[in-house]
């Protein structure tokens, strides 16, 4: 008798001006998310680090499939300024399909976190997405606004993205000094930002087209 599998999609660092955005997908046996829940499995943002990487291990030995994308920071300025994309959900939505024709298990389900306030025009755009990349299969896509929040298999999807991400983050700290969080709410990052602008070179990890880079290089030039 076949498994009833489900998948979750949902991404992390869509906000910050430093470092990749990541998207991942987790695809598990329905059944098997009770467990999970039990453990504490709930949206990333409200889990500590260590709570998120215990989850990851533990997602990790019961998911049929776990796929994620990298976004760097230049592709994320193509979409945001309409050169490659006509917007970041154009962005996301085609990174999503993407992930969905990568998964090579019989799912019933995909659940995606929705950055559209309009769901339905997401779950449109995915399916543009798929059926530009020639994918056949009918698959039911359910997207919703705050799907982590909803759907186990979301939040583990979550917690996948946000734990790269952190990685990602802490790789470029290593390299470069601490670089707070990467948001433009921290003040750490915004510290590090002046320093590393001084020079009037955008590093390749820092999102250009965030006004926040404009804003602190318009108050650079003001002050020389």
């Amino acid at each position: 008798m076949d498994k009833y599998i489900v998948a979750g999609i949902d991404e992390a660092g869509r906000g910050p001006v430093i470092g990749p955005m990541v998207i991942a997908c987790v695809a598990m046996e329905r059944d098997s998310l009770s467990e999970l829940v039990e453990m504490g499995l709930r949206d990333s943002k409200t889990l500590s680090k260590t709570k998120r990487e215990f989850l990851v291990h533990r997602i990790g030995s019961i998911a049929k499939a776990i796929l994620v994308e990298v976004v760097e920071p230049r592709e994320i300025d193509s979409a945001v300024e309409r050169r490659k994309y006509r917007s970041l959900n154009d962005l996301e939505s085609n990174i999503v399909a993407r992930l969905i024709t990568r998964v090579k298990i019989p799912v019933k389900v995909f659940y995606v976190d929705s950055p559209d306030i309009k769901p339905a025009r997401y779950a449109r755009r995915i399916r543009n997405h798929l059926k530009r990349l020639g994918y056949k299969s009918r698959v039911e896509i359910i997207c919703e606004n705050n799907a982590d929040r909803k759907y186990a298999v979301v939040s583990a999807a979550s917690v996948i993205a946000k734990v790269i991400r952190d990685t990602e983050v802490e790789k470029l700290s290593r390299i470069y000094g601490d670089i707070g969080s990467g948001y433009p709410s921290d003040p750490k990052t915004i510290g590090f930002l002046k320093k590393v602008l001084k020079s009037g070179v955008i590093p390749p990890f820092v999102r250009r087209s965030w006004r926040t880079v404009d804003n602190i290089l318009r108050d650079l030039r003001i002050r020389e």
